[in-house]
């Protein structure tokens, strides 16, 4: 699995102009499912996510996660972090997941992440053409990879 955490001072998701997910300070999560992902790669990647130390402190100097400042998080599905763009100039998608491998997946790793925040985490609509609006706080951007633990 590979995910997209920005760091946000608000986020939300609008589906046929319609806002489905809306947040404050928090994350937004861009997350993209191959066929090898297992539930021990989404497992992994929750805890990460959750524990994080990516918003300031007292000092301002980032040492809080998520969790400790009672942020939010918006959930969307991105198979098009598993871009290939090796031959040519269009991106190949072989290695993103089919719907039916995908979805259970996904639906599961936002579960582990409510569990984990201990409250509800928004999402996006799997499969939909979504607008996502945000405000990155920082700039923060981090990319992880769960195949790439370094």
């Amino acid at each position: 699995m590979k995910v997209v955490i920005q760091r946000v001072s608000s986020a939300s998701v609008t589906i046929d102009e319609k806002i489905v997910a809306n947040i404050q300070k928090g994350l937004l999560v861009l997350v993209g499912i191959e066929d090898s992902d297992t539930q021990e790669d989404s497992n992994w990647l929750v805890a990460k996510i959750v524990n994080l130390r990516i918003f300031g402190d007292e000092n301002n100097v980032m040492n809080l996660s998520v969790k400790d400042i009672d942020g939010d998080i918006i959930v969307v599905s991105q198979f098009t972090l598993h871009a290939s763009t090796k031959k040519g100039n269009r991106p190949s998608y072989i290695k993103a997941s089919k719907p039916e491998v995908a979805i259970p997946l996904y639906e599961n790793f936002v579960k582990r992440l409510e569990i984990e925040l201990e409250k509800k985490v928004q999402t996006g609509v799997f499969g939909a053409d979504m607008k996502v609006l945000l405000l990155n706080d920082g700039p923060v951007t981090i990319q992880i990879d769960s195949k790439n633990r370094e």
